[in-house]
C-alpha cells in the first residue's frame, strides 16, 4: 500500500494538513533536544521528510523503512536502509535519538517495536514519536472526525491512492489509549515520558528518555 502512494505522498501530506505537518516535524526534531552532530534513526522514514529536518538541525539522520516505494521516492541524503522496524540492523546502545512519524497506528502491536527502540537508544538519549490525535474538545473532535474520516479520503482518492486513504483515518483505531500507550512507552524502559498536543489536538508528540 505504501509503495503506490509513495509518489505523491509528501504532495497529498501537505494538502491534506495545510501544510502543518511541516511545523509538526520540525518540532519534534527539537524536541529530542539532543546535540548537534548527534545519531538519530528515523524509523518509518517514508519519503524523508524527518531525516531531512533532523540533517537541518546538524544531526546525523538514518532512515529506516520497510516500503521500498518510500525508499526510492525519499528526497534526502541521509543513508537509508530496507528493513523491519522490529529487527533492526543496528547495535545495541547506537543511537543517540530515534523519531518516528505518522507510523505507529500501523504496527499490529507496539510493545515490540518499544522494545527494539529501547535497544537501540543509549542510557540518557531521546526518542520523538509523532502521530495522529483526536481533540479533547467535542467541537473540534466533531470536525475533525468528519474532515478526517470523510474528506482526507476523497482528498486521497482524487490526488492518489483511494484504497489507501480510506485506511489510513481508520487507522487511528489501533492506536492504545492515551495512558495506556505512555504506561506502555515507561515499561519498555523510558523515563521522563511525555506527550504534547498540536494544533488543538489533531496531533500528538510523544517524548521519552532512554532508562
Amino acid at each position: 500500500m505504501f509503495d503506490s502512494i509513495a509518489p505523491r505522498y509528501d504532495l497529498v501530506n501537505r494538502i491534506m494538513t495545510f501544510r502543518l505537518d511541516v511545523g509538526w516535524r520540525r518540532r519534534t526534531v527539537s524536541a529530542l533536544g539532543l546535540p548537534g552532530d548527534s545519531t538519530v534513526m528515523d524509523v518509518a522514514c517514508g519519503t524523508g521528510d524527518l531525516c531531512r529536518e533532523l540533517q537541518g538541525a546538524g544531526h546525523r539522520a538514518i532512515g529506516l523503512d520497510v516500503s521500498w516505494g518510500m525508499l526510492d521516492a525519499a528526497r534526502t541524503t541521509a543513508p537509508l536502509l530496507q528493513a523491519d522496524a522490529l529487527t533492526q540492523p543496528a547495535r545495541s546502545a547506537s543511537l543517540d535519538g530515534l523519531t518516528c512519524g505518522f507510523a505507529l497506528r500501523n504496527f499490529s502491536t507496539l510493545r515490540p517495536f518499544l522494545s527494539e527502540a529501547a535497544r537501540l537508544i543509549r542510557p540518557g538519549g531521546r526518542m520523538a514519536l509523532l502521530e495522529v490525535d483526536s481533540p479533547n474538545n467535542l467541537i473540534f473532535r466533531a470536525g475533525h472526525s468528519l474532515y478526517f474520516g470523510k474528506i482526507v479520503p476523497l482528498l486521497g482518492g482524487l490526488l492518489s491512492d483511494r484504497a489507501a486513504y480510506r485506511y489510513l483515518p481508520r487507522s487511528v483505531a489501533y492506536l492504545p489509549q492515551e495512558t495506556e500507550l505512555l504506561h506502555m512507552i515507561a515499561a519498555a524502559g523510558f523515563k521522563e515520558v511525555n506527550k504534547v498536543h498540536l494544533s488543538a489536538g489533531i496531533a500528538q508528540l510523544i517524548t521519552a528518555t532512554r532508562s
